[in-house]
């Protein structure tokens, strides 16, 4: 069925109502760009509607999101000393391995696979409230940097305990979360759009995160295999390829008192750059068609 025509000046009244200007409807880079910046300037909004999601989850509940801290905790502490056993590592260097790479591995699944369904959970929302369609994402990243922040009491635990020796290279867990934070923005704003287009993507994506946990070193280390020598060295630099190992590697180093080689940052770099330009690419082409998928 053919759509009504809109006069401009209806289209300009339009534009103002939803708080957007003709030029902010454009399908250029800048006008996506600009749909970013908005977004983010309504802060206000999406901190509020992030700290909302997480009381609503955990409504009634005595620990409220305290329990996901106990669950990853649990988790990491049994893995830690299972693997530690098998690899015959120490506990004192291998569980904190294992414990921030699941903290950090949960905010990167999250903004993947919650990312895959952003636009689609706030269907209400998209077609009732005028707003840049990159509040929801800054919504999802902020919820779950606030599900990250309450994990690391588990890092500050295994400080007390393990007491690792850490230098100034510390510091450069401020700009390495700032960088997981940016691309958990157009990870959940690319796949978001893609998956709102493509129901199958979601589950899709789901599936491809399970197998990505397995091979990327959270729960083993490359320094293992290297250990080893022979063909298994070799190919233990396969995990050289999976970028999330780059991402993992820039937070959990500095965090365990550990050196980060230079090209790690520049690898993650790299891809923020890369994914950003994909994410601006699809807001441009199809941000406005968001609200006819959902």
């Amino acid at each position: 069925m053919n759509q009504p025509r809109q006069t401009p000046d209806l289209a300009r009244i339009t534009a103002r109502a939803e708080g957007e200007t003709p030029e902010s409807r454009s399908s250029t880079i800048s006008a996506a760009w600009d749909d970013l910046k908005r977004g983010f300037e309504q802060r206000e909004l999406w901190l509020v509607l992030g700290w909302q999601d997480i009381k609503q989850r955990y409504r009634r509940s005595t620990l409220g999101p305290l329990w996901i801290t106990i669950a990853t905790g649990v988790m990491a502490t049994a893995l830690g000393l299972l693997y530690s056993l098998l690899f015959q590592q120490s506990l004192s260097e291998f569980l904190p391995h294992v414990a921030l790479g699941l903290i950090i591995w949960g905010f990167i699944a999250g903004c993947i696979k919650e990312g895959s369904e952003v636009f689609i959970a706030n269907e209400g929302l998209i077609k009732q409230l005028p707003s840049p369609l990159s509040v929801h994402v800054y919504r999802l990243v902020w919820k779950q940097f606030l599900f990250l922040l309450h994990n690391l009491v588990i890092w500050l635990a295994l400080l007390a305990i393990f007491r690792p020796a850490l230098g100034w290279n510390v510091l450069l867990i401020v700009p390495a979360m700032a960088l997981i934070l940016v691309n958990g923005v157009w990870v959940s704003m690319l796949f978001g759009i893609i998956a709102t287009r493509f129901r199958d993507v979601a589950p899709l994506l789901d599936s491809l995160v399970q197998l990505a946990f397995y091979m990327t070193p959270i729960v083993w280390t490359t320094k293992t295999l290297h250990a080893q020598g022979g063909q298994v060295a070799q190919r233990a630099r396969l995990a050289e390829i999976n970028p999330l190992y780059h991402y993992l590697e820039i937070v959990r180093a500095p965090m365990i008192g550990e050196d980060v080689a230079a090209y790690h940052w520049w690898i993650v770099l790299g891809f923020t750059a890369l994914g950003l330009l994909l994410a601006l690419l699809a807001m441009r082409q199809w941000r406005f068609r968001v609200s006819y998928w959902v």
